[in-house]
C-alpha cells in the first residue's frame, strides 16, 4: 500500500497523543501472569500489541476487550502458563517475541516462536544463551527464529549482552521472579536503550514484583507472584515524535495533549532534542505545544538511549542548517529494518547528503528535498519519519509499504490530516 503526501507548508490544531506502545506491550503480558483480574485501561490497539494479546491467549490468561470503556479486562494465568498451541506467530512484533520466549521458558513443554519475514532475521542468540545458562534448551536458525524453547526455567545467574536490544533483559526480568530460585543477571559490556528497562521495572513493580539494581548486576528474589491491578496507560511520546517533528519544519501551532510531562518514557527527550535544534516548544503537565520556525540548527547528539527516535531525528537533521550528527546507534540495525541503512537510502533520494557509518549518521541539512518515490522497508517508524520529511519536498511524495504504520499508530495519516496534511493511502 502506498502513501501519497503532498507537501505542506502549514500545520496546526490539537491532537491526542496515542497510547503508549511500550507500557501496553509490558501490561498485558505481566496482567497475563498475575492472580485475578487486571484491567488496562487506554491501551494501544495496534498490530504490535495485538500479537501480544494473542501470544498471551495462548498461554492460559483470559482476555476481553471493552470498547465502550476503552479497557482490556485480563484474567492471568497466576504464573503458571499452559500453551495451548506449540507454536506461537507474533507476527511483526520484536518485543512479542522476545517477552514470550522467556514466558515459554516456564513450561516443561516445548514450545516454538516464528513471525514474518522481518521476525526471521532478529537477533535472539543473547537471550538464548541466557536462558541457557537458567536451565532452558533452545534452538534456532543460526541464532534467530524460528526458536524453540523448553524449561522449565529453574533460576540462577546468567550473564547477557547489554548492546544489542533491552527487550532480552526486560524478558528475563519479566519471567525470573516466577522461578523457585530467582536470579542474578550480570550486564556485560554497554547497557543500551536503558529508559526501556526501567519502564519494564516500573510496570513490575505496579504489578508488585521485587526488584533490585546493583551496578552491573539485577537481582531478582524468586517464588513472586503478580497482583492483578488497574492500570491507565499513558500517552506515547515515541509517535508523538512524528507529530513535533512535523511541526518543527513547517510553519505551524500543535497542541499535543496526553503527553505526561513526568513520564519515565526514554523517548520524551523528543522535546529536549527540538528545543536543542532551535524550535519554540513548550510542556505542560500533560500537554506539549510546538510552534515551527523553518529555521532548526543541526546538533551532535548520542542516541543510545533512544533508538526509536534515530530516523526522525535524521529528517529533523536534513532539514536543519549546518550538520547533525547521531552517535552510538549500532543497535538500530537490529529493528524492523536496519533503520541507518533504511533512512540513509531514502534521504538519499531525497537529495540529501548523509554519510553512514557503522554506528552513527552525519547529515548536511538543507532547505528543501527532492520529491521521489520512497521505500518504505515494511517498517513503521521509516514510513512515518520518510511522511514527515515529505512536508518539505519540492512536489509530492509516495512511500510504500504504508500498511506498516498500524504496528504503532494506526491513526497516523487520520490525525495529521486533521491538522491539515495531504495524505492519501492508494
Amino acid at each position: 500500500m502506498n502513501l501519497i503526501i503532498e507537501p505542506t507548508d502549514r500545520l496546526n490544531g490539537t491532537v491526542k497523543a496515542p497510547s503508549s506502545k511500550s507500557y501496553t506491550h509490558r501490561a498485558i503480558i505481566i496482567a497475563s501472569l498475575a492472580d485475578g483480574e487486571s484491567r488496562i485501561l487506554n491501551p494501544l490497539i495496534s498490530g504490535d500489541t495485538l500479537a501480544s494479546i494473542d501470544a498471551c491467549k495462548s498461554s492460559g490468561s483470559r482476555i476481553e476487550f471493552d470498547k465502550d470503556r476503552d479497557e482490556l479486562i485480563i484474567y492471568g494465568n497466576s504464573g503458571s502458563p499452559r500453551f495451548s498451541k506449540k507454536v506461537i506467530d507474533v507476527r511483526n512484533s520484536g518485543t512479542t517475541i522476545r517477552f514470550m520466549t522467556s514466558i515459554a521458558s516456564l513450561c516443561k513443554e516445548e514450545i516454538t516462536l516464528t513471525g514474518d519475514e522481518s521476525i526471521l532475521r532478529r537477533p535472539m542468540l543473547p537471550l538464548l544463551n541466557a536462558l541457557e545458562q537458567l536451565g532452558v534448551k533452545t534452538k534456532s536458525n543460526n541464532g534467530m527464529p524460528p526458536i524453540s524453547v523448553r524449561g522449565p526455567m529453574r533460576g540462577g545467574k546468567c550473564r547477557i549482552l547489554g548492546g544489542i536490544s533491552s527487550q532480552f533483559i526486560s524478558s528475563l526480568l519479566i519471567s525470573l521472579p516466577l522461578t523457585g530460585e530467582g536470579g542474578e543477571i550480570y550486564i556485560e559490556g554497554t547497557l543500551r536503550s536503558r529508559p526501556y528497562i526501567d519502564l519494564t521495572i516500573e510496570t513490575l513493580r505496579r504489578f508488585g514484583a521485587r526488584i533490585k539494581f546493583l551496578d552491573d548486576k539485577f537481582e531478582i528474589p524468586g517464588n513472586q507472584s503478580y497482583t492483578g491491578i488497574r492500570y491507565g496507560i499513558e500517552g506515547d511520546y515515541s509517535s508523538a515524535a512524528f507529530i513535533l517533528a512535523a511541526g518543527a519544519i513547517t510553519n505551524s501551532q500543535i497542541r499535543i495533549e496526553n503527553l505526561n510531562r513526568d513520564s519515565k518514557q526514554g523517548d520524551k527527550r523528543i522535546v529536549e532534542i527540538l528545543r536543542r535544534m532551535g524550535a519554540k516548544i513548550k510542556s505542560g503537565r500533560d500537554y506539549v505545544e510546538i510552534k515551527g520556525n523553518l529555521d532548526l540548527e543541526g546538533i551532535e547528539i548520542d542516541l543510545s538511549d533512544n533508538p526509536d527516535l534515530v530516523p526522525v531525528v535524521a529528517v529533523l537533521g536534513s532539514l536543519a542548517s549546518g550538520k547533525t550528527i547521531i552517535r552510538n546507534i549500532k543497535h538500530v540495525r537490529y529493528k524492523e529494518s536496519d533503520r541507518i541503512s533504511s533512512i540513509s537510502a531514502e534521504l538519499k533520494k531525497m537529495n540529501v547528503k548523509i554519510m553512514e557509518g557503522i554506528d552513527f549518521l552525519e547529515i548536511e541539512g538543507k532547505e528543501r528535498l527532492k520529491s521521489a518515490h520512497l521505500h518504505g522497508w515494511n517498517d513503521h517508524r521509516i514510513v512515518m519519519s520518510l511522511a514527515v520529511a515529505s512536508l518539505r519536498a519540492e512536489d509530492k511524495v509516495t512511500i510504500d509499504s504504508a500498511e506498516s504504520i498500524d504496528v504503532s499508530f494506526p491513526n497516523f495519516i487520520e490525525t495529521m490530516r486533521s491538522l491539515g496534511c495531504e495524505m492519501n493511502l492508494k
